[in-house]
Order: C-alpha cells, then structure tokens, then sequence
C-alpha cells in the first residue's frame, strides 16, 4: 500500500364498495374485547430534541368540523392549533412516527398513520388523544393519506399502492380499487355524497428519470364499481379535495419547475390556478407522505387551509390574498440512544492509504499516477515516494498521461462545480 504524507484528518459519522353497515358502537373502543397487542418500537428513547418553532417541513394540516382548531404533524408528532393561530399543543410524542391527521365528520376522532406498534399502520384516536386505536395491523405494508367516509364509519387510505376502507368497529379492511396493471393510488377523498371517492393514480410506485406526467385523478363509483379518469395534465393531478357543497374540485399541479393548486368547477369544468407557487412536490420519488402534505378546505368552503414555505395559509376561494395563520410550536422530539464508536486515525507523517483510484501507468510504464485521499499522487515503479502533482485543496480524480509523459490531465470537483485541468507530471502550477 502507497504512504503519503498526511495532510489532514476526517470524521466520517454517519424516519368499493363499503363494507355492508355494521351497527356503529357509541365509541369505536366499545367494540374491542380487549387492548390490542402492544408490540411496540425497539428503540427506545434516550435524549430528546428540544426547541420551540415557528415553522415546520412537509405538514399536514386539517380542519376541525366546527372550524374552531386545525390539527397537523411536525416532525413525526401530532399538534392541534387554534384556527386563527396561536399556540400549538401536542396530542403524541415519543419515538413513534405519527402524521396525516384527519378529523371525523364529528370531530371527536382522529385517523392518522403510524409505526407506534412497530410497523407502519392505521390508526384513530380521540381529539383528547387520550384513546387510540389500531385499524390495521400489517407488518410490511405502507399506508399513506387517511380519510374519513362523511357518514363516519370507515376510513379509506392508500394501503401499497392500493385503496383499502376500514370499519373503525374492527376487520380486516376491504379492497376498494381492483383495476388490474401497475397503477398505484393515493390521497382518496370524498365530497358530501359518499357514493363518489376522488384519488390520485399513479403508473407504478416510482422510477429513474421519469418523463411527466406522473399522476391523474379519477373518482370511484361505490355504486357502480366504476372508475372514471377526471384529469389529463402534463404538470400531473394529484392531492384531490371536494368543497362542502360538492361543487369545486381543488388539486395540486406542476407548471414548469414549480406547483401549484388549481380549482375547478365541476359542472362547467372552468379552472384557474388558486395558489402558485407551493411547497415543491414530491411526484418524482416515492411518495411515501403522498405528493404534497394534506390539505382541507373551511367548513363553510370559503378558503382552504394548508400549508406551504413552513408555515400555515388560509387561502380564499375568492381569490383574494392568503391570510397567514401563525403558530408556536414547543417541540420535543425523542431521540433514541447515541451510537458512537471511537476508531483510531493515525496522525503520524505518513500513513497507509487504504484505498487507491484510477490507478494508471505513464507512456514508458515507469511512472503511476493515482488518486488517493481525492488528491492526484504520481510515484517511480516500483516503490518509489508517491508526491503530489499539485498543491490544491479540491477533489483531483482520473488522472490521464500526455503521449509524451510530460502531463497529467485531470478533473476535479468541490461543492460548486468541477474543471478539467493539466498538470505537469513533475508537479507545478494546473491549468
């Protein structure tokens, strides 16, 4: 192995139809015969991340039924929040990953997802968060964007890829969407007629360099069992919501590099953007907290809440400017246990380096050039003192011999770029 001078020390270190009616208990938690199995998260929690915020990333937001409190998700726990702003209070904590809330049609129950019981799943829970309980109980399934039936009885969400509805009284969960093929479906919704449920499809779940569009609504007949596309845009359709009223459609698109959300009205199909631009959409990976965070319209169905730039908007349907709705947040992130391990560096003059790049010998095979510790060394064979060639601070990297061996031609790179270069291969000035 190659010695070279030492020059400086690195610390590497490394979240359908619906079931037939079922008579609905007074409370959902009536109906279990006892507690679920609690299987719990391994990890538990050693440190904890403590600071008030007034911004947060990627947070769903819902109004309450009475459109006195919203409720959103910052950094895997849930917070409810005055509709005007203020102060946020936490419902969870602890090492679970809870987000997506939804409120019930009557604002006593949340449905949310969550790997609290040590696997991502379905869960609801009363607005107190004193009572909670598990939907579903899958051990490698993804489940994404939760929403209530307007009866209050089922919860529809994406369960991999596919739309699943659960009684809340218990079962094993019902396949809405059947359609053969790869397509995946997210952020299902309803409108006051509970026959019709609105969702995003995708052509399979993500791939390289994909060409748009990515997404397309269409909306579910419970009645029928049919499915109707709603949507043909190039910048995609995703992230569907109904008005209270069941007149206007709002969903979120991209045009160009940037998204936005655009209204229609569904009996003339009229449109125009609402809001441009939002928070960047998450179409082109694998949306696994779907395209874009939750949104919902005010009962009354005059704005829609949302948020975007980390902070919360109350945006008019009218048009007019959006209102921001701010919020304090005392958050208290549980951390589980340090992991530190000590590894010794030597910090002598010279050391083995443990691993060489685009080795490559000189014309007359006397010489090799190489990359090691991402600077450029040339050395006499055999065992001759490697030496750099320059005396840079930026990445050196696939050194490459003149005919003559007189130069070396290289790249390099650092955060801002990189350039191709030439050195003499006696060491000097690059070019």
């Amino acid at each position: 192995m190659a010695r070279v001078p030492l020059a400086r020390n690195r610390v590497l270190f490394a979240a359908l139809s619906a079931l037939s009616a079922l008579p609905v208990l007074s409370s959902p938690l009536a109906a279990q015969a006892s507690a679920p199995k609690k299987v719990g998260l391994p990890l538990q929690p050693a440190r904890s991340a403590k600071f008030t915020t007034t911004q947060g990333t990627w947070m769903s937001v819902d109004v309450s039924p009475d459109g006195a409190t919203l409720v959103f998700d910052l950094l895997g726990d849930l917070y409810t929040l005055p509709a005007a702003g203020g102060t946020a209070t936490r419902l969870t904590s602890g090492m679970a990953y809870d987000a997506q809330p939804r409120y019930s049609p009557d604002g006593r129950w949340l449905a949310f997802v969550s790997d609290r019981n040590g696997a991502n799943n379905l869960w609801i829970m009363s607005v107190d968060g004193k009572e909670s309980r598990l939907l579903s109980d899958r051990r490698e399934d993804d489940f994404i964007s939760p929403e209530w039936t307007p009866d209050g009885k089922y919860v529809i969400v994406s369960r991999n890829g596919k739309l699943w509805m659960y009684d809340i009284t218990g079962g094993a969960g019902v396949l809405v969407t059947r359609a053969p093929g790869p397509q995946w479906y997210f952020g299902a919704t309803f409108g006051p007629d509970p026959r019709y449920v609105y969702y995003a499809m995708r052509i399979g779940p993500w791939q390289y360099n994909a060409a748009m569009p990515q997404f397309q609504l269409g909306v579910y007949d419970r009645e029928t069992g049919t499915t109707s596309s709603v949507s043909n845009r190039y910048g995609s359709a995703f992230r569907p919501a109904i008005s209270p009223d069941g007149k206007t459609l709002v969903y979120a698109s991209r045009d160009g590099q940037q998204t936005g959300l655009r209204t229609r009205d569904i009996a003339s199909g009229v449109e125009k953007w609402l809001i441009f631009p939002i928070t960047r959409d998450n179409q082109e990976a694998i949306p696994d907290m779907d395209a874009i965070p939750g949104y919902s319209f005010t009962p009354d169905g005059g704005a829609i809440v949302m948020s975007h730039g980390g902070e919360f908007w109350r945006v008019p349907m009218s048009g007019a400017a959006p209102v921001k709705i701010p919020f304090t947040a005392e958050v208290d992130v549980a951390v589980g246990p340090e992991v530190k391990f000590e590894y010794p560096i030597e910090d002598t003059p010279t050391f083995n380096a443990r691993q060489i790049r685009d080795a490559v010998p000189s014309p007359d095979g006397k010489r090799i050039a190489f990359t090691a510790l991402d600077r450029i060394y040339v050395a006499d064979l055999a065992g001759g003192t490697p030496r750099r060639v320059t005396t840079d601070n930026v990445g050196e990297y696939y050194p490459a011999w003149s005919p003559d061996g007189a130069q070396i031609a290289y790249v390099t790179w650092t955060d801002e770029g990189g350039y191709l270069m030439k050195v003499s291969a006696a060491g000097g000035t690059p070019v």
